[in-house]
């Protein structure tokens, strides 16, 4: 019991939804007040509460926060910055910025993930550029350059530029991105949040050590998903 307690007490709900939770459960309690004494009935206001009180727990979900902490020693590695699924695992051509091939990894999220983005590396951000685009299905490859995107490039303490791209999808109309130009960065700080079903891509150099496989979920800010020379 005092475990369970203890996991309650790391989850919260991220700043990106407190507002528009706070209005939606004031607005429902509102209109389910009076279906329930402005009608004879109560069928309406059964209805409406199985309804609506879904769908404000699924979207209480959706803005859910863990605080997670790495364990370990962050020298190197290259850790998740969001819960979901590794989809790519490739070469891929990145003519934007290094003009070279570079490894590609990509996270896909469900709308029933936390969409939370975390660091993926320890080191401070270059730049930020955000682009507007299409709403491509965040796991289709075109989805990486022609969808709403925002780019963070981090250098890391050995001088390593790494990509970060956080990716829009059909889904998702709103892509937070919290990084700022010349700040430190560290594992276990949060990057950005994106809403509704999206992606985040990482560009990593061709002689890193790749950690994951295709298909294993990934848990941000905890799994390792590879190594930098």
């Amino acid at each position: 019991m005092g475990e369970r307690i203890k996991k309650l007490k790391k989850i919260r709900i991220h700043r990106e939804g407190t507002h528009e939770l706070t209005i939606s459960a004031i607005a429902v309690a509102a209109i389910g007040a009076l279906l329930w004494y402005g009608l004879d009935t109560k069928i309406p206001f059964i209805i409406f509460a199985l309804i609506f009180g879904t769908a404000w727990m699924m979207a209480l979900n959706f803005y859910r926060c863990p605080i997670r902490y790495f364990n370990g020693d962050t020298n190197k590695l290259v850790v998740a910055p969001a819960d979901g699924k590794i989809v790519v695992i490739e070469e891929a051509e990145e003519n934007d910025y290094f003009h070279e091939k570079r490894l590609m990894v990509s996270i896909f999220m469900s709308p029933l993930n936390v969409h939370a983005n975390w660091f993926p590396v320890d080191g401070k951000v270059k730049f930020v550029k955000h682009f507007d685009g299409n709403y491509h299905k965040a796991w289709l490859p075109k989805a990486s350059e022609e969808n709403e995107h925002a780019d963070i490039m981090i250098t890391t303490p050995e001088g390593v530029d790494v990509l970060v791209r956080q990716i829009a999808g059909a889904m998702a109309r709103r892509i937070v991105t919290y990084a700022k130009p010349e700040e430190e960065c560290y594992i276990d700080e949060h990057l950005g949040f994106i809403k509704l079903g999206s992606r985040v891509d990482i560009f990593l150099p061709l002689d890193t050590e790749i950690r994951c496989r295709m298909d294993q979920p990934t848990t941000g800010d905890q799994t390792v998903i590879a190594k930098l020379k």
